[in-house]
């Protein structure tokens, strides 16, 4: 009777790890819709008014708030890493188990696909009108590049790696900077605007070669759709096969990042943990035992 219980126990335990699991991937499905559909959604005003309804300035600033709100969105649920490239560092640094790598991947690469979707949805007689009912992948009328990255005239495929590289490593250095107990921590409840900023300041910095999607999921998600919403294969194969690069690139930056960062900042010596508050009443009684004791002296 008693190992039954044990089983029982044991059974109930995984499944609710599993329900856990669940409602995390779907707080990760959420918040990287929220990214796309604000991010994409602020390319696509760019790209189909010609210029005339924004200009590089909002679409890093649309990204940056898009990060936040998703953050804040997913963030006391799954942590709101967004980024599959984010929760490799994680898992990297045995911080999460190795399991939410796949799930979060792939329920991040869904939300994107979804928020893709919903931006193809809401600006579906502009698209279409906008290639006189056609849907171009490259040219003066292209749309894909509303959804996904692609590489500039002047970008190579090594350079294009690069660029991916060093993104992707400095957006994990910071993050790592936010979330460290141990540096100067950020205040409660302004890590997600502080991260929004970082991808700001990323988008401002290094966003002419590519677009720096650092972020598989953000860039794999909505070229899928692409693909199938009707611009075809050319998706994949145009700029030189550059669809690998930003799914590659970035988990090799995020390596990179958190060894970086470990190096340099991590491995400094930890404060010792403040004292709890019978402890320091010990010690206030000690302290007054000893004054009086002298005084008697």
């Amino acid at each position: 009777m008693g190992r039954q219980k044990d089983v029982l126990a044991t059974i109930e335990e995984h499944l609710r790890i599993r329900n856990k699991l669940v409602r995390q991937a779907l707080a990760e499905c959420l918040g990287t819709l929220i990214l796309v559909l604000f991010g994409c959604g602020s390319v696509a005003q760019i790209v189909l008014s010609r210029g005339t309804h924004g200009g590089f300035l909002t679409v890093n600033l649309a990204f940056g708030f898009a990060v936040m709100l998703g953050i804040l969105i997913a963030g006391q649920v799954s942590g709101g890493h967004l980024n599959p490239a984010v929760t490799f560092a994680m898992c990297f640094l045995a911080r999460e188990p190795w399991i939410k790598l796949p799930v979060y991947a792939l329920a991040q690469t869904l939300g994107a696909f979804l928020g893709a979707g919903i931006v193809f949805g809401l600006y579906h007689d502009a698209i279409w009108a906008f290639g006189s009912n056609h849907l171009y992948v490259t040219g003066e009328n292209a749309t894909a590049g509303i959804f996904a990255t692609y590489p500039s005239q002047h970008l190579n495929v090594v350079n294009g790696f690069f660029d991916q590289f060093i993104g992707t490593a400095s957006l994990i250095v910071c993050v790592l900077a936010i979330v460290d107990p141990f540096n100067n921590p950020v205040p409660t409840g302004l890590e997600a605007f502080t991260v929004g900023f970082v991808v700001l300041v990323i988008g401002t910095s290094m966003g002419f070669n590519s677009g720096y999607a650092v972020n598989p999921a953000r860039d794999f998600g909505p070229r899928l759709f692409t693909a199938i919403a009707g611009w075809g294969t050319e998706v994949f194969w145009t700029g030189k096969q550059w669809w690998w690069v930003p799914i590659v690139a970035p988990f090799l930056g995020a390596i990179a990042g958190v060894i970086v960062y470990q190096l340099m900042i991590g491995c400094h010596d930890e404060p010792s943990p403040p004292a709890s508050e019978q402890e320091t009443v010990k010690l206030a009684n000690m302290w007054q035992t000893f004054i009086t004791q002298d005084c008697s002296w």
